[in-house]
């Protein structure tokens, strides 16, 4: 309902006069007690002067004029920036029956909004009262009613609507019956939705508290959860009844109050105790882009009523179409049919976003014994979307003369519409490209893009009916993509050009821009294949290791047929470091003029194929025209690299990886590569086994054999040769070698076993009254180490060590950091000055090479924990005893300390001291009140100690205060 705008004055008088009433047990006659449901919807200005800001919202109530004549004639909005409707009446629009005893009616309300700024609101509904009696919570008809919305206003969204959802809020269920809803809740613009259920809530003081707030919260309702909620299987001995699913009801195990996240399915199983229930549930609202994760833009909360009614009544059931796929245009059919156990009639209806129009349901028949209706719809292009459309096909039972003991059973179909294929997609040579023509595509959406890809050779791929897009497995590699509009598409391979005697394959299809997102079916497969043959690559071979003066041949066919070339002719070849191939010089290393000059050897100063590896490409270049000054035609090949090859020695097992990596038009995986080894920097390579590799690489461990295992501070070189092809039905073999590779299988150092000496905190602990007083500072701890070498992590491990690393943490949280480096002849430290004897150690051992061990193990220390105070002290001035504080103690974090006299009276206390440090003054905190007098005390001390546990002990004692 409405309220009038008030002062201040007066909303503060108005919300005090509403608690003591409502706490007093009175309710109010202007608040009715009657709303049942409801939920808020919104979208953002869709005039043609479209301000972004301006947010159109629609809610709808339920409620109920059972036992009250008020009505929801007009509302109260708070819009989430501070502001609320004030005087601005927001009217009923609307007021329909719902149900079958006409106590039940949906109200619905239109009004807008014009924020101050992008950003993300919540708008409220506030208003009095829920309807009376529902079961799960407390004294309904007190409590007011509430709904919200979350918005996002961010004009990149462009027009955004929320989720629409088309069943009602209100339900009927009955007694140990499963009780089912779905909000068959659709997106105009696609976007995904989720849903969690969540408790009903409620604002205390409802519309005059929220008008009464001032400051930052000013016209902001603060909901909370409704006094006593529960869900409603959590009300009487709820039990399961069989129920197929899903989830699968077990029958006599504790009732499922269930709601899928995905589909919004509630699933009941069972109620117990008849009577009205109410839950909320929230609907998110999430908006998918492509590259990055979904964004959430809106959050929209329902809350709902559920009649549970006193009958022996049984559900129908009822059965719809298997969920369908189906091409824009394509008209969709679809026979629901419903029997009941006790042939009743049935009535059918149907809830999606495409319902009432321009899809449609007609009941055929009501039965027995089997009600009949039909849904039509033909999708249409805006209907794409890569989430299926659902539609909520709902089966009503009519006893006879018995409204409320009606029961439904209900399903969801859920229809995925497809974009058509692109049509007669066709493809010509032009010079050394391919032009692609296809139809005008017949669903023009907004940003929707088509899709073009190539392979070489025919694919054996044929879509399914409903497959939509291209899988991987097809062998298509994406080249480009243009707009939707778009009838045409040049392949030119990227500025290279299309090599010449290869066949280029062909599809297209598209792809539907988000949030609804979507794919078409691909389209037919169109082939081209060029005549002649171009130039190829066969070589890149390493045939000098060296970091000054290295030498790598490199090798190419001649392109075909010659004689159809216009000269000049020739070759440009183009040298980078590393394998990428992707920048290259713009001056060529070489030009050739002559054809059958097919072969490069590099040996230009300063290549270092000892630490490079080095990648080529080759420009082919003809006239186009036997007349002068014709267009120049360039055929590019390539990148191709030489072979890269890396070892790492694993010093732990006597073995050697080798991995190595290249980046060529050939294919080396079809035949194994051979790896070599000799032993030393000189003598003979040996061929030591042969591996298959992939298209970029290979790898291989060295272990030797059991009779020549590798030997620990011998050096191993390697390379390796890799035999490629481009076609394995060809009996070509492109055999190209790596550079050469030197690893040193150095002895791997032994592990030190570190000890630290321990501190005997149960010999102080037992001597305590013995000790020295500890210095007002705190004592100065050393902590001892000392080590040994072990025969760990291998039994032949180094013990050459040149130094060692010991590293510290105070703690056992905290990391391990370098405290020292001492020489390899010294197995002893002493950390000396520590404030604390906390804290861990380890070592590593370090040979002449700067080679280290592995760590050590870690070894701590802890702080004892030893406390003592005396038993006198005499705060006279002298310097001598002034203060109460610890005679012994060890690293102390924190000391609360109480002060009592002999009647148990405080007459100090404090922590802000860990030695405590009383002086002898009283009255409380800090102790700057009078003088305590001469006498008998009794003290209190919790102490937190500075051990790694932080451990808390209390210590109780007297003490004589002398002046």
């Amino acid at each position: 309902m409405k309220l009038p705008l008030l002062n201040r004055a007066a909303r503060l008088g108005l919300v005090l006069l509403v608690l003591v009433l409502v706490y007093g047990g009175f309710t109010p006659a202007a608040f009715a007690t009657h709303l049942r449901a409801g939920d808020i919807q919104a979208k953002t200005d869709t005039t043609a002067a479209r301000n972004p800001r301006r947010i159109f919202f629609k809610m709808v109530v339920y409620e109920s004029s059972a036992g009250t004549t008020v009505t929801e004639d007009e509302v109260t909005i708070f819009f989430g920036d501070g502001t609320f409707s004030g005087e601005r009446a927001i009217k009923r629009v609307s007021k329909t029956p719902v149900g079958c005893d006409g106590t039940t009616f949906r109200n619905v309300y239109y009004f807008e909004h014009t924020y101050p700024a992008p950003g993300q609101y919540t708008v409220h509904y506030v208003s009095e009262n829920r309807s009376i009696g529902v079961r799960n919570m407390v004294e309904s008809a007190s409590q007011s009613f509430y709904v919200s919305s979350f918005i996002t206003i961010d004009p990149a969204l462009g027009i955004n609507r929320s989720p629409i959802l088309n069943a009602p809020a209100y339900d009927r269920a009955g007694l140990r019956q499963v009780f089912l809803h779905n909000p068959a809740a659709s997106d105009p613009d696609g976007d995904s939705l989720s849903y969690e259920l969540t408790p009903s809530r409620y604002v205390p003081g409802g519309v005059p508290a929220v008008l009464a707030q001032t400051g930052n919260n000013r016209n902001t309702p603060i909901p909370v959860t409704s006094i006593g909620f529960v869900f409603p299987n959590a009300v009487g001995s709820a039990v399961q009844v069989p129920y197929v699913g899903p989830p699968v009801g077990v029958d006599g195990s504790a009732a499922i109050f269930d709601q899928n996240p995905l589909t919004g399915q509630i699933v009941w199983n069972a109620p117990a105790t008849a009577g009205d229930y109410n839950f909320a549930f929230k609907v998110r609202e999430w908006r998918r882009i492509a590259g990055s994760r979904a964004r959430l833009i809106g959050e929209y909360t329902r809350d709902m009523q559920v009649t549970v009614g006193n009958n022996n009544n049984l559900r129908p059931t009822i059965t719809v179409p298997a969920d369908l796929c189906v091409i824009a245009g394509t008209p969709v059919t679809g026979l629901v049919t419903a029997t009941d156990p006790e042939n009743q009639p049935v009535l059918l209806s149907a809830f999606g976003g495409m319902l009432p129009r321009p899809a449609s349901f007609t009941q055929t028949a009501p039965g027995p014994p089997t009600a009949r209706g039909t849904f039509t719809w033909t999708p249409t292009c805006l209907n794409i979307q890569s989430e299926p459309h659902q539609v909520l096909f709902k089966a009503e039972d009519r006893p006879l003369n018995n409204c409320g003991a009606t029961l439904i059973d209900e399903r969801v179909w859920r229809i995925r519409v497809i974009g058509p294929a692109p049509q007669n997609l066709r493809v010509a040579q032009v010079g050394n490209t391919a032009q692609l023509n296809w139809e005008s595509y017949t669903c023009q959406n907004p940003g929707a893009q088509i899709l073009i890809f190539r392979k070489e050779n025919e694919s054996n791929f044929t879509p399914g009916d409903c497959e939509t897009g291209i899988p991987a497995s097809a062998g298509y590699t994406q080249i480009g993509s243009v707009a939707v509009g778009s009838r045409t598409f040049i392949d030119d391979r990227n500025g290279l050009g299309l090599e010449r005697g290869k066949k280029y394959c062909y599809r297209i299809y598209v792809q539907f821009a988000r949030p609804a997102g979507g794919e078409s079916i691909a389209s037919n497969e169109a082939c081209l294949t060029l005549q002649g043959r171009s130039a190829r690559f066969t070589n890149v071979t390493v045939d000098r290791t060296a970091a000054t003066n290295g030498q790598i041949t490199v090798r190419w066919t001649k392109p075909a047929p010659t004689a159809s070339f216009n000269a000049p002719v020739g070759y440009r070849l183009y040298r980078a470091v590393g394998q990428a191939g992707t920048t290259f010089p713009t001056t060529p290393l070489r030009t050739i003029t002559n054809l059958n000059d097919t072969t490069f050897v590099d040996t230009e100063v300063g290549l270092n194929t000892l630490d490079n590896a080095y990648v080529y490409k080759l420009e082919f270049f003809s006239n186009t025209l036997a007349t002068p000054n014709s267009p120049v035609l360039v055929e590019t090949t390539g990148p191709a690299s030489s072979v890269r090859v890396n070892t790492a020695a694993d010093l732990l097992t006597n073995a050697v990886t080798l991995t190595w990596t290249y980046n060529v038009p050939w294919d080396n995986s079809k035949r194994p590569s051979t790896i070599y080894r000799r032993e030393g920097t000189t003598g003979t390579y040996l061929p030591i086994a042969k591996v298959t590799g992939t298209t970029t690489g290979g790898t291989y461990v060295d272990r030797g054999t059991v009779r020549g295992p590798l030997v620990k501070g011998n050096t191993y070189c390697y390379y390796v040769k890799t035999n490629g092809t481009y076609d394995i039905a060809r009996p070509d073999s492109l055999i190209n070698l790596s550079q050469e590779r030197c690893v040193v299988l150095s002895p791997v150092l032994c592990t030190p076993v570190l000890t630290l000496k321990p501190i005997n905190c149960d010999s102080l602990a037992s001597r305590l009254f013995e000790l020295p007083a500890t210095p007002a500072s705190g004592q100065i701890y050393t902590n001892n180490l000392s080590w040994t070498l072990s025969n760990q992590p291998t039994a032949d491990c180094s013990r050459n060590v040149a130094s060692y690393i010991l590293y510290y943490a105070p703690t056992p949280n905290d990391s391990l950091q370098v405290l020292a480096t001492v020489p390899g002849t010294q197995t002893t430290y002493a950390h000396t000055g520590l404030k604390s004897a906390q804290g861990c150690y380890a070592v590593r051992a370090v040979d002449a090479a700067g080679t280290r061990s592995l760590l050590s193990n870690t070894a701590c220390n802890d702080n004892c924990l030893l406390f003592l105070l005396p038993n006198i002290f005499t705060p006279n001035g002298d310097g001598k005893n002034d203060t109460f504080r610890p005679k012994v103690f060890s690293p102390i974090k924190r000391t609360n300390v109480k002060i009592f006299n002999r009647w148990g009276v405080k007459i100090y206390e404090s922590d802000k001291d860990p030695l405590i440090n009383w002086t002898g003054g009283g009255s409380g905190e800090g102790g700057q009140g009078a003088k305590a007098s001469e006498g008998m005390y009794f003290y209190q001390a919790e102490v937190e100690f500075g051990d790694a546990n932080g451990t808390k002990r209390t210590f109780k004692g007297w003490l004589q205060l002398n002046r």
